[in-house]
């Protein structure tokens, strides 16, 4: 899953949701500096990713997309149903997806001295171009992907992935809806678990 999933998944706990964000520029077990809840955020994301990567349902997913991605079709998948979750967003939270999303800016801005640098670097750039509400316009994923492709040198032609995005939307949508669903359920037990340990 990519931003938007994994601070959704959060619970609303400010800690555990900076946790969650930063957890992909946290190497090995170099966060014992943070806070409780903020380290829990980071072991909540790694079990996020373990269980998304060993699921039926994304892998039914990644096989769909154009063999040209190889082993980048795994970040595909993961912006794409970041895509489903902020278009149907209402489905899944009272609050506006607008609302949210600068209640997350603010987080994480008011937390920012103690953010990774390399998110630090990040999230200029994701509040300038809001990737997070963008997420719910192709635009906005295009804009993404763009982005990632640059990043891997145009290695990953990630770039051309909206084309698979609107080729297969529905099968897509119909994946992510099945998934996340299980997911929530995946996520709350485990967060509970961390939190009692």
């Amino acid at each position: 899953m990519n931003f938007l999933a994994h601070l959704y998944l959060s619970q609303n706990n400010t800690d555990i949701m900076i946790g969650n964000f930063i957890a992909d520029s946290i190497r090995g077990n170099h966060f014992t500096h943070y806070a409780r809840d903020i380290q829990i955020g980071i072991k909540l994301h790694r079990e996020i990713d373990t269980y998304t990567d060993q699921h039926p349902t994304v892998r039914i997913s990644k096989r769909r997309l154009d063999p040209r991605y190889g082993h980048y079709a795994g970040v595909i998948i993961d912006i794409f149903y970041d895509h489903y979750l902020a278009k149907n967003w209402d489905l899944y939270s009272a609050i506006p997806l607008d609302v949210y999303v600068d209640s997350v800016y603010t987080l994480l801005q008011k937390n920012a001295v103690n953010l990774p640098e390399k998110t630090q670097h990040m999230l200029p750039y994701m509040m300038q171009y809001d990737w997070l509400y963008n997420y719910q316009f192709i635009e906005g994923m295009q804009r993404v992907l763009d982005g990632m492709n640059r990043r891997t040198k145009n290695k990953s032609k990630m770039n051309l992935a909206t084309e698979d995005l609107q080729k297969h939307y529905d099968d897509f949508e119909k994946d992510f809806t099945e998934f996340f669903e299980e997911l929530q359920t995946f996520s709350n037990e485990k967060l509970n678990q961390l939190q009692l340990a």
